[in-house]
């Protein structure tokens, strides 16, 4: 097996999967800072950045279950394609539209809305593409390597579009527009063997089947409700902003710097395991990770020293790589084929509703209880959680080497 990042990318068929991801990835970050720059230049309401987040999210919500069970049924490349060419042309049209002055705030909630439901599309149908490009004693490198990159984009897009906005929304939407051409080209030149999958009509057992799946296979459930719950309760970095100015008594500066902490201990630990892959003991090792996240969730939490809350929030960011790729690894490599899109689109629908409930569970128990103890609270939830799935998901605490977990 090669052990280099170099031998990794010379896979047939992977650098063009991970151009398209994370090239699609990093404008959707530069997209984001500008369409609430903008949207809050237009009206001057808090409300709306709230609301443009809501016209993202519901299509996702509405959508991504059927979205995998279209991805299980049609031609998945094409499906990415399709999406990323829509998301490109919608770019180029907010472009023009910045450019020449008439873009109104409805048009980008429309705009938003729409870029949500590709998303939705877009997302399961994309996350079969790994485990069909590597072998499985590959995967485990790849997924790192990926999720690497993937951090990167985080953390490079917000910056860039935040200084690229000084030269106008129309610049930033124009430079997302080219950036999702490019994942379009990219999506368009992969070449892998697409095996045959028998065909189902779009029926409510046949949509749910991700759902049914996952409960028949309790390493694989235990894994992804594990992720869910931890990210629900340890949800710290959506209470940012009270932490800079209250707590640590920091500028925008500090701000950004702790907003970043976790991508950078995320890209850390992403490399670390492209270069020493995780081989054996794999769900001890997950499991060992959530305790480390609740763990530096509540050192974070009682912290009133900027570095310390930095490097909390690191460490948090590199346990949460440690659990994705082992989850992801499950997931991809555990189910076959002709169910990936659907189990990809509920794994996909729980941990991003995690994400948007983790950030109102702890908006809301520190508005109850105070900013400090909800986040102290979230850690030790997450403690407690670990150590309640150690004992009922047995097959997942004894899970040793992913390159050895095969479709059942």
């Amino acid at each position: 097996m090669p052990n280099s990042t170099a031998a990794l990318l010379r896979h047939p068929g992977l650098m063009p999967c991970l151009v398209g991801r994370n090239v699609a990835a990093f404008s959707s970050q530069v997209q984001a800072v500008a369409v609430a720059w903008q949207i809050y230049a237009l009206t001057h309401s808090a409300a709306v950045l709230g609301f443009v987040g809501l016209a993202q999210f519901l299509p996702m919500l509405f959508l991504t279950l059927p979205a995998g069970h279209v991805a299980d049924q049609f031609d998945r490349r094409r499906i990415v394609l399709s999406c990323q060419a829509i998301e490109a042309s919608a770019a180029l049209f907010m472009a023009i539209g910045s450019w020449e002055g008439w873009i109104a705030p409805w048009a980008l909630y429309v705009l938003v809305a729409l870029f949500g439901a590709c998303r939705a599309f877009e997302m399961p149908a994309q996350q079969t593409f790994l485990p069909s490009i590597v072998p499985p004693a590959l995967f485990p490198q790849a997924a790192a390597l990926s999720s690497s990159l993937f951090q990167v984009a985080c953390i490079a897009g917000p910056s860039l579009g935040g200084v690229l906005y000084g030269l106008g929304a129309d610049v930033c939407y124009a430079l997302c527009a080219i950036g999702f051409a490019i994942s379009a080209f990219a999506t368009a030149s992969l070449t892998f063997k697409v095996s045959e999958r028998p065909r189902q009509p779009a029926t409510l057992a046949s949509v749910l089947g991700g759902i049914s799946f996952l409960k028949s296979r309790p390493a694989m459930l235990g894994a992804i409700s594990l992720d869910l719950f931890a990210v629900l309760l340890g949800g710290a970095t959506a209470l940012l902003p009270v932490y800079a100015y209250d707590i640590l008594h920091a500028g925008p500066v500090s701000l950004g710097l702790l907003r970043a902490g976790p991508a950078m201990g995320a890209v850390l630990m992403a490399a670390i395991l492209t270069r020493w892959p995780l081989n054996r003991h794999a769900g001890r090792a997950m499991f060992l990770a959530v305790a480390i996240f609740g763990m530096a969730t509540i050192v974070f939490g009682i912290s009133h020293s900027i570095p310390l809350s930095i490097a909390a929030l690191m460490v948090l960011g590199a346990a949460d790589v440690v659990s994705v790729m082992v989850r992801g690894a499950l997931v991809q490599l555990g189910t076959p084929d002709e169910m990936r899109g659907r189990v990809s689109a509920v794994n996909m629908l729980f941990i991003g509703s995690s994400n948007q409930l983790g950030e109102f569970e702890s908006g809301m128990l520190a508005a109850a209880i105070g900013t400090v103890p909800a986040v102290v609270l979230g850690g030790v939830g997450t403690l407690v959680v670990t150590a309640v799935w150690m004992r009922f998901f047995p097959g997942l605490r004894d899970l040793d080497r992913l390159n050895d977990i095969k479709p059942t």
